[in-house]
């Protein structure tokens, strides 16, 4: 299996201006690839692929001096994302979707470059990594990397410069046990278990909220590209980064306690691109980031063998998880009383219990469905 290691750098001033003059020519070369792309295809009707835009590299070099700064693999790395964007146009437009064509590359949106193979223009040596045409850099290395290294990507991200190594290594499997456990996720609480245990909603968004607008503000009045700008924008770009890293470690630390502590976790098989819609909430479902959470659960359960179970989440608020009842349920209702078998019960409790039941019933076909018949 895949796993992902992401550790800070801490160039020097001048890996700085080394790393940040890859990045520019990077970037310069992906919007040359684009543009060439677009100018076969309307006056000539052709499809460039990537292997004839590999090939024209070494042209690319003698007409641009400057490219020889950047490892020939970064290069090639930069026509295979292309490539992989012209992919998914083609997809979408197949499908019926939006296609969105591939877009030109701003300053500010293209901030990363990868190795596409460990040991080829970089190694990584104790809390050192040597990377071609820049040096030795040193690393954050707060954890030891586990397994075989296969790419490493660099990202400058709000000033600061990270390195993530994808490595192949295998799962750790987790101890077996019997118990299983319903979560039903919400604004209220961020998730109410089976258990009757409730994990609080931090609400990182709306906490910072008051420095995200004074930030803000001073970008607003700042004149564009002026310095001022410029430092605002780094502020505002750090208080973001601040809020997605709080909001990380806490889905991080949720999701594996969850999966330490219970072999199977039913969770709601919810579309959370069509929940923010709704104008009063859309900021607090946002602020939740329960698509971030289940992602995490998702990935801890396949590596340590613990099943994960996706339900339904239609009337798991609204039916009685005793006798099956269904009865309409604001959301300014926080206790179901069921009028047929009397069961009071909190809101998210029976929404928990419900979602169980569900999933451990789907579990238990699953893993009969999966038996060879006896004959």
């Amino acid at each position: 299996m895949r796993k992902t290691y992401r550790y800070r750098l801490l160039p020097t001033k001048a890996q700085e201006t080394a790393l940040s003059g890859i990045l520019s020519e990077c970037r310069w070369l992906y919007n040359a690839l684009l543009e060439e792309h677009k100018r076969a295809y309307e006056e000539r009707q052709e499809t460039i692929g990537l292997y004839a835009q590999h090939a024209s590299l070494p042209e690319r070099k003698k007409a641009r001096p400057s490219l020889r700064t950047v490892h020939s693999q970064v290069l090639q790395n930069v026509a295979v994302r292309l490539d992989l964007a012209f992919q998914a146009f083609f997809r979408r437009v197949k499908a019926g979707e939006t296609p969105g064509y591939p877009r030109f590359r701003g300053a500010d949106r293209y901030d990363s470059f990868c190795y596409p193979q460990y040991g080829n223009g970089c190694k990584l040596e104790n809390d050192v990594l040597t990377l071609s045409k820049v040096g030795e850099v040193r690393v954050l290395l707060h954890r030891s990397v586990r397994g075989e290294m296969k790419t490493v990507c660099l990202r400058r991200q709000a000033g600061f410069w990270y390195v993530c190594f994808s490595v192949e290594c295998e799962p750790e499997m987790l101890p077996t046990c019997e118990e299983a456990v319903g979560v039903d996720v919400g604004l209220h609480d961020f998730a109410f278990l089976s258990t009757g245990e409730a994990i609080e909603n931090p609400r990182f968004y709306r906490r910072d909220e008051k420095d995200l607008k004074r930030v803000q503000r001073r970008v607003s009045k700042a004149a564009k590209g002026g310095r001022e700008r410029q430092k605002a924008r780094k502020a505002l770009a750090k208080v973001h980064r601040r809020i997605a890293n709080r909001r990380g470690d806490f889905a991080h630390q949720q999701s594996r306690r969850l999966i330490n502590r219970f072999e199977t976790v039913c969770v709601e098989d919810i579309h959370v691109n069509r929940m923010v819609h709704h104008h009063c909430l859309s900021k607090s479902i946002m602020d939740a980031a329960w698509s971030q959470f289940f992602a995490y659960l998702t990935y801890k359960a396949a590596c340590a063998g613990r099943q994960l179970v996706k339900v339904n989440p239609a009337y798991t608020s609204q039916d009685c998880n005793q006798c099956g009842h269904r009865q309409k349920m604001p959301l300014s209702e926080r206790v179901y009383d069921c009028p047929c078998c009397g069961l009071s019960i909190g809101r998210d409790l029976n929404a928990a219990l419900n979602i169980l039941k569900i999933g451990v019933g789907q579990h238990t076909v699953g893993s009969q469905s999966r038996e060879a018949p006896v004959l």
